[in-house]
């Protein structure tokens, strides 16, 4: 196995391979040292934030230092990754590593992947192992363009790459963008005056072109001597992963109004911090809006308008009120306002010249399926789809997560569910409620059958000790949080529900068998089990440990894998001494698919029983692996193709069952696929 490139250098800062060559001062290079201290960002954000360097010359330099190729924000924004490749690093692994995967080259094994820290061969190699590619190929970008690309392509943060267009606008630090401009160029007189053209470091790009950025030389060593042409990166054969479910590349929505959609996600945001019982409110209803129109399948160019009308809905009104289709029915203060407000979002726009549809959902969105609305008093299918989308997902937004609600306390899914239902017919489209319920009350199952996953806190000062640990924790289904002092550890435990600790001796502010005293005196801490996995080796500490209650105590160095299978085992017989409850629901809100899915990657074991009109079987998993399915005429993987028909039935997962034989071999990936392709072709 290889990485390539960086090639292996003695380590230098980045504040250094940017005074060397010469492209900072050292007087500048102290300026930015002092914001990236306050501001707590990154020496390369620093230089930016400041004016002292654009993105292109910093990455230019980068790029010939660490002798690889650069990626813009510009370009990362804009790049297209399947999601076969995003799989090979788990979201946990990319954030705790840095790193972003953006190509899978099958014919070699080589996984490309950006990251900020190119030189730092043990992230690289920890990537690599998680990844299972033969080669790992680095290329670097700036700190923020990675964990927005992550924060986008795993988690459909629309808004992730926001900070990009109002940082070239000058607006994200408040720097008049002339100025900075004006600064830059001082500083390349500075550095590159009387030199000629020179040999530039290229972009890596996601087109299958190569790209040269159009920047002044830079006078380096470091880049005159890096000249290599950078290879086209060609797209594995697989659609591009979505922004919110919807593919960047779609022909009926152009970049410029997706941008449009980010921006107002950005400053309906900034508006609604002054309101906290709604904060975020208008990006839960776009979220919303998206997943209904797609499970109805709308057109993308249609989707995006309702979801524009989602983030826009509630502008210029800010009253004592939060209007919702179902308050101004139900309430005579709440109608009132909202007739004197209905139209006030579109006239606030009115110059970014909305859609039609985006117009209309808006205005018609207080518009009652019965009739008795306003402004125009349309009946049913009369009021524009976006309407009566935008009608149910407001309300369910405000009951589920609004403390002054109707109610007067956020309500659980199935509840906000119930006053939905309630006015089915009345206030809401019937069809439109119905597929948002299964849409959300699906995502509540997910949700339920990932709830049981081992949550693990690793308390260590030292990232290198942590990573590879935290890595492997991953892989066997933990769930994985980290504290570096005793305070930080504190904290965690006492706001969020761990299974178990894994803690150094020696912390920061407190050492970790005082931690662990303190622990064992508070009700959360009192059964929670607790391993010291630590440099010191001494019997005093080691008896100290166990007078507290540790179930072990492990010296360092350890073998991880072998560490880690034991702290599951000892977690499960624990669960199992216990006793677990199945999980029951309908087809109809969890698509049998996506139940799968979720089982697999929770690394589930049990039996997953399916019963219907037609069909009645189960699926049998081990640590998220299907090793058999069975119906009434078929086993192994017949029985779950069989199965994989069924779109209505109801379904237990039985969490005690143990498989006893292997009939399937194959990945569920594979299964699904094929069960996919025969589904397609009605085989």
């Amino acid at each position: 196995m290889a990485l390539t490139p960086p090639q292996q250098q003695p380590p230098i800062s980045v504040g250094e391979i940017l005074v060397k060559a010469r492209v900072l001062s050292p007087d500048q290079l102290n300026q930015a040292l002092a914001h990236s201290a306050q501001d707590r960002v990154r020496i390369e954000e620093a230089v930016i934030d400041l004016g002292l360097l654009t993105e292109a010359i910093l990455l230019k330099v980068l790029s010939a230092h660490f002798q690889t190729q650069f990626v813009s924000s510009d370009k990362l924004a804009k790049a297209a990754v399947d999601k076969p490749t995003l799989g090979m690093i788990p979201r946990q692994a990319a954030e705790a590593l840095g790193v972003f995967p953006v190509m899978f080259d099958p014919k070699t094994s080589t996984l490309m992947l950006v990251t900020a820290n190119p030189g730092d061969a043990e992230s690289l190699r920890n990537a690599q192992g998680v990844s299972q590619a033969r080669q790992i190929k680095a290329y670097v970008a700036r700190p923020r363009a990675v964990r927005s690309a992550i924060a986008r392509a795993y988690g459909g943060d629309l808004s992730a790459f926001a900070w990009l267009e109002l940082e070239s606008q000058g607006a994200l630090y408040g720097y008049d963008p002339i100025a900075r401009g004006q600064r830059f160029t001082d500083v390349r007189k500075t550095t590159s005056e009387g030199s000629g053209a020179r040999p530039q470091p290229t972009e890596a790009t996601f087109s299958g072109r190569v790209s040269q950025v159009g920047a002044a030389p830079v006078d380096s060593e470091a880049v005159r001597q890096h000249a290599q042409p950078a290879p086209a990166i060609v797209a594995v054969a697989a659609p591009p992963v979505s922004v919110q479910g919807r593919a960047r590349t779609d022909p009926g929505v152009s970049f410029a109004f997706d941008e449009v959609l980010e921006m107002m996600n950005v400053f309906v945001s900034l508006i609604e911090n002054e309101r906290p019982d709604l904060r975020g409110h208008s990006a839960q209803v776009a979220r919303l809006t998206r997943r209904v129109g797609e499970k109805m399948s709308i057109p993308n160019k249609v989707i995006t308008s309702h979801v524009a009308a989602a983030y826009a809905h509630d502008l210029g009104k800010a009253g004592q009120y939060h209007l919702t289709a179902l308050n101004v029915s139900e309430y005579d203060g709440h109608k009132v306002a909202a007739q004197g407000l209905v139209r006030t979002p579109t006239r606030l726009l009115e110059a970014i010249k909305l859609s039609a549809e985006t117009a209309e959902s808006i205005v018609h969105m207080y518009e009652r399926f019965d009739g008795r609305g306003f402004p125009d008093g349309l009946v049913g299918k009369q009021i524009p789809l976006g309407a009566r989308v935008l009608a149910a997902t407001d309300t369910y937004a405000d009951l589920a997560q609004n403390p002054r609600n109707p109610f007067r306390k956020p309500l659980p899914p199935n509840e906000a569910f119930e006053v939905l239902n309630k006015f089915k017919g009345l206030i809401f489209d019937p069809d439109v409620v119905d597929v948002f319920q299964s849409i959300v009350l699906g995502e509540d199952l997910k949700a339920r059958l990932m709830a049981d996953r081992y949550v693990a806190l690793l308390i260590d000062p030292d990232s290198a000790e942590t990573s590879v640990l935290e890595l492997r924790m991953i892989d066997q289904g933990f769930e994985v949080k980290i504290a570096r002092t005793a305070d930080q550890a504190r904290m965690l435990l006492t706001d969020t529900k761990i299974d178990l600790v894994v803690s150094e001796i020696d912390l920061p502010g407190q050492d970790g068998l005082s931690l662990l005293a303190d622990a064992r005196q508070e009700s959360w801490g009192k059964d929670l089990a607790w391993v010291m996995h630590t440099k010191r080796q001494g019997r005093a500490e080691a008896q100290k440990a166990f007078e507290h209650g540790v179930i072990d105590f492990v010296s360092k160095p350890t073998a991880v894998d072998v560490l880690v299978a034991k702290l599951k085992a000892r977690l499960d017989r624990s669960r199992a001494k216990e006793g677990q409850k199945g999980l029951s629901g309908s087809l109809a809100e969890l698509a049998l698919p996506d139940l799968v899915t979720a089982l697999s990657n929770g690394r589930k074991t049990g039996a997953l029983r399916i019963t219907s009109k037609t069909v009645t079987g189960e699926v049998q998993f081990l640590e998220g692996a299907i090793v058999n399915a069975s119906t009434a005429r078929k086993r192994g993987s017949g029985a779950f193709y069989e199965l994989l028909t069924l779109t209505e039935g109801q379904f237990v997962v039985d969490p005690t069952f143990k498989p006893q034989e292997r009939l399937i071999t194959e990945s569920t990936e594979a299964l699904l696929l094929e069960g996919m392709r025969r589904l397609d072709e009605g085989v």
